[in-house]
């Protein structure tokens, strides 16, 4: 009997343990997790600490007034659309370059590649700059405040030394993080975050630049961010065989960039613009100067909220591409779960966050009374918008990494042109809803992309893709997958 007893008593303790394992794995692979965030994180930081360079600068020129508040905000919105969503897509390309060679052990072409994204964002930014130069008559045809329109247009002049600085450090980070350089992008992103907030209450306050002084700090930041990350790659001996120096060749990869870069860019912008295109809705409203800050407001806490998604999305996107490239579709369908699962947790605790502590978070804008009271009533929709646009965004990084950009151009294209913004309208103008009837029909917009993406993610065909049209041998055969590598941490 007593044998018996202890016999029981062992098979307890060792069932028990795999029980509870086996109970976790059904609601969440703690192995696969733990791998996507450590990945994730220091790509949240480097990220967010990057984003705050321009939203500290837009905080700061706030507090001198409504109309600056309201130019700056529009300037910052314009900015997201054609410096951030261009020139985020166009560095895509290196995803698919840098990490196929790197995995192929041809390192000396990721130098190349880089070169060659590098020369396509300058030219881009040439062409952004140039269209900044006209940022208030291109307001003003938008049927926005004349007030309004040239203070945010004062504010992108200034602001165009940093679009080129921004351009490059994009590709450069790309360059790092497939080569699985992720900790120190935290470091190089902490430094010009930490100074910028010096630099940028002394240009504001100190300086007698006033409202000027806050795209002027930003353009400074941004090329001390570019001048560090590029330096690291110049002189660090880790690189010596991936960057070797500069090369004309690089100019006969530029098509087969282009080729990568466009739809990415394309799929980025589409989206971006959306959330833009009700800043400038919200201009045409009676009192313009609240409800234009208050919608610029939400779409730049969305965008915040996003970009800790972010991580997961990139975290997403190397998994799933991993294990496509490795033939195991299952792995990377599994590999999405995880990342929607995490990405929902994220959301949700953003949105309560927005929802219990808009009061808080709303003077970091702005001390107007009216604008905090009108923030109040719409961030409940606010925090549903987030928890949407959490879940889409690992989708789209699902939809990188198995190369459905092309699909994803129109699925945009179709949820928030033809479906959102229409509601928005409706909804804004037509009903006494105003600006929330704007962001409602945003939401509605971000649930049919949702929807839509998931459909897409579920019925289509799981498989490694060749994206290279060239049928010339000595090119290399651009896919959209990478060898899974380590994670460096020196």
């Amino acid at each position: 009997m007593a044998a018996s007893g202890i016999s029981d008593g062992t098979a307890t303790q060792n069932t028990e343990p795999e029980m509870e394992k086996k109970w976790w794995n059904k609601i969440l692979d703690i192995k696969e997790a733990k791998h996507q965030l450590m990945f994730a994180l220091p790509i949240i930081l480097t990220t967010i600490l990057y984003y705050s360079i321009t939203l500290v600068s837009v905080m700061l020129v706030g507090h001198l007034g409504e109309l600056q508040l309201a130019g700056a905000t529009l300037a910052n919105s314009w900015f997201g659309v054609t410096a951030v969503g261009v020139m985020v897509g166009l560095s895509g390309a290196l995803d698919t370059l840098c990490g196929q060679a790197f995995g192929a052990k041809e390192y000396h072409m990721l130098g190349i590649y880089l070169q060659s994204s590098c020369i396509i964002s300058f030219i881009f930014s040439i062409i952004i700059s140039i269209i900044w130069f006209y940022t208030e008559p291109i307001l003003v045809l938008l049927h926005q405040s004349q007030d309004i329109a040239r203070t945010a247009a004062l504010y992108m002049k200034f602001l165009i030394p940093g679009l080129f600085a921004y351009s490059i450090l994009r590709n450069m980070l790309r360059f790092l993080l497939t080569q699985s350089v992720v900790m120190p992008l935290v470091v190089f992103s902490a430094i010009p975050a930490i100074v910028h907030v010096g630099i940028a209450y002394g240009f504001v306050h100190w300086s007698g630049l006033n409202f000027k002084g806050g795209p002027v700090a930003t353009s400074i930041s941004l090329w001390i961010s570019m001048i560090l990350v590029g330096f690291y790659i110049l002189y660090a001996k880790k690189f010596k065989n991936t960057w070797r120096g500069f090369s004309m060749q690089s100019f006969q990869y530029l098509f087969t960039n282009l080729k990568l870069a466009l739809p990415s860019a394309a799929m980025l912008c589409l989206e971006s613009l959306a959330f833009e295109v009700l800043v400038f809705l919200a201009g045409l409203m009676p009192d313009s100067q609240i409800t234009t800050s208050l919608i610029a407001i939400c779409a730049n806490t969305e965008l915040t909220a996003y970009l800790i998604i972010y991580g997961l999305s990139a975290a997403a996107s190397t998994r799933v591409s991993n294990e496509l490239g490795a033939g195991q579709p299952e792995r990377a369908k599994h590999a999405m779960r995880v990342s929607l699962k995490l990405s929902i947790l994220l959301g949700f605790c953003f949105a309560l966050m927005i929802v219990f502590g808009h009061g808080i978070w709303i003077r970091l804008f702005s001390s107007s009374p009216t604008i905090k009271h009108e923030f109040a009533s719409i961030a409940p929709f606010l925090a549903i918008s987030i928890l949407l646009d959490s879940v889409q965004g690992v989708l789209s990084g699902v939809v990188r990494a198995c190369g459905w950009q092309q699909v994803a151009v129109y699925v945009n294209l179709a949820t928030f042109y033809f479906i959102g913004l229409p509601i928005s309208c409706i909804l804004g103008f037509k009903t006494n809803l105003q600006y929330k009837g704007l962001w409602i029909g945003l939401i509605c917009g971000l649930a049919c992309q949702t929807g839509t993406l998931l459909l897409l993610t579920r019925y289509a065909k799981w498989t490694k893709l060749n994206l290279s049209g060239d049928k010339d041998k000595d090119q290399p055969v651009v896919v959209l997958t990478t060898e899974c590598m380590p994670i460096r941490t020196e």
